[in-house]
């Protein structure tokens, strides 16, 4: 795989892909859609509610986690998650200004 060239890019720009990226796999929706349908921490297991293997629930959760959507606690010997309201709050507002960019030239193509 080729080098991505992040650096070239604003900072903003950057932010803007990263979290679209959360939002690249249906799974990773459907995860942060049950988290906040249950506004609460999960500690359980996601493969019922989700319909994923374990593996794959696990590699999505630990991609919502490293892209700062979520968060997770431990507690005994499984990992609870929850949503990171803060970067959620940010994430919105990034993408918000983002989206609500319209278009001016009508007339292209």
């Amino acid at each position: 795989m080729g080098i991505t060239k992040t650096e070239i890019f604003t900072e903003q720009q950057n932010e803007i892909a990263t979290f679209a990226k959360a939002f690249g796999h249906p799974a990773r929706v459907a995860i942060l859609q049950h988290l906040f349908k249950i506004n609460t921490c999960i500690c359980g297991d996601l493969v019922e509610e989700i319909g994923l293997a374990q593996p794959t629930i696990s590699q999505h959760l630990k991609e919502l986690k490293n892209l700062g959507l979520i968060k997770g606690s431990i507690e005994g010997t499984s990992i609870c998650y929850c949503i990171d309201t803060e970067k959620w709050l940010q994430m919105k507002k990034v993408m918000s200004q983002f989206l609500d960019q319209d278009i001016l030239n009508e007339t292209c193509c």
